[in-house]
């Protein structure tokens, strides 16, 4: 259920179709830049996108995240590093109405337009202080950090009389500084640079733990009447990420068919100056890829709509579904490779070029498949493992 007087969710999504010829058109430079644009950046935010999913007290319209989704598989298919970007930055406010209503506060008072960058991994400690923690350390993968005012940051905690264990911190930007290493051959337009803190202070109203998020007991579920805000993180946030690779398997068909029908083969002895779309093998290639990319999309939309009746419902997904909408997420992730392979191996020598949008979508697609969210032989055997009675190794 959305918030009052909000934009429908068919009119967000309209938004964004009305971007992709923006972002389609900046795709090479995007990558040429290994940011997105600040013109990009503010035509997303010109169409209030970001607030897809933000608490309504804070201005958002609280529509369920299955619009995320949406709207991530359809700018993926004009350019996969900005699809990437805006969902992170997206998930971030959705994320933030998980957190204490006073780190709302903080964020959104001060600054409405705010967005937000993660990097999720727990690679520092916080030492404890009084009010809080004191975290410094390196953390990777920041995306879309270059135009974020916030980050969540993964970290080690250590409360009074607690085992050690992982949560997420919000940080001012001015707190840390980023490191420019992002030299990449996939999702090379994500800017997903190094963050570098030093004896940053993180008041505790301002640390959600990995467990509050992944079973969806956050402190915002509590001040939130939107069920949304207490759906189980793992339960859609990889599905999200997974949408950047099946939006680029979706663009280049597109993209492919577009080619192949007005191509003809050059330059060989024999078979030379054949129409393209007469070849066999390029008529399977083509059903493989749009087939693979379909499906992909059926699954994850099916899953995310699933988990939002689940919560509306007044229930919270269970173990063994979390785990099979992790498992369904990797597999979305690995199909959509599957249909960048049989389109990618079909292009000739002119997919060589790194501007060609084929081979760019290949490269982007391999690059979500390699998130450990989404990565098939991390999540595959975790499946496998609670299928077969085992305790499952990993995070659902």
């Amino acid at each position: 259920m959305s918030a009052a007087g909000a934009p429908s969710a068919a009119e967000l999504l309209a938004r964004a179709r009305e971007l992709v010829p923006l972002v389609k058109a900046r795709a090479a430079a995007t990558e040429r830049e290994r940011m997105v644009s600040r013109e990009i950046m503010q035509a997303v935010r010109a169409t209030s996108i970001f607030r897809s999913c933000r608490p309504a007290r804070f201005g958002g319209f609280e529509h369920d995240p299955d619009l995320i989704y949406d709207i991530t598989v359809t700018l993926a298919t004009g350019c996969a590093s900005t699809a990437w970007c805006v969902v992170v930055a997206t998930v971030g406010d959705w994320m933030l109405g998980a957190f204490p209503l006073r780190a709302q506060q903080d964020v959104w008072e001060a600054n409405p337009d705010a967005l937000l960058c993660a990097s999720f991994a727990p690679t520092a400690r916080g030492v404890p202080c009084d009010g809080g923690f004191k975290v410094s350390g390196k953390w990777g993968f920041a995306s879309g950090c270059d135009h974020a005012q916030w980050a969540m940051l993964g970290t080690v905690i250590t409360a009074e009389g607690k085992p050690p264990e992982p949560a997420f911190l919000l940080v001012p930007a001015t707190d840390y500084a980023m490191e420019d290493n992002w030299f990449t051959s996939g999702l090379s337009g994500t800017g997903s640079k190094n963050l570098l803190a030093r004896d940053a202070f993180v008041p505790r109203h301002r640390i959600v733990t990995f467990a509050e998020m992944t079973s969806g007991d956050n402190p915002g579920s509590k001040v939130h009447d939107n069920p949304i805000f207490g759906i189980p993180f793992m339960a859609v946030f990889p599905g999200m990420l997974a949408a950047t690779g099946v939006g680029a398997a979706k663009g280049a068909v597109e993209d492919f068919i577009a080619a192949v029908q007005v191509r003809e083969t050059r330059g060989a002895v024999a078979g030379g100056l054949k129409r393209m779309a007469d070849f066999a093998t390029i008529q399977l290639r083509l059903a493989e890829a749009s087939a693979s990319a379909a499906a992909a999309e059926l699954i994850l939309r099916t899953d995310m709509r699933e988990v939002a009746a689940t919560v509306h419902g007044g229930a919270k997904p269970d173990i063994p579904n979390r785990l099979r909408y992790r498992r369904n997420q990797a597999f979305a992730a690995k199909l959509a490779v599957t249909a960048v392979e049989a389109l990618n191996g079909a292009t000739g020598g002119n997919g060589l070029f790194l501007d060609h949008p084929v081979q760019r979508a290949w490269r982007d697609a391999n690059a979500v498949a390699r998130h450990i969210g989404v990565n098939w032989d991390a999540v595959g055997t975790m499946y496998g493992q609670h299928a077969l009675g085992l305790e499952p190794f990993g995070q659902y």
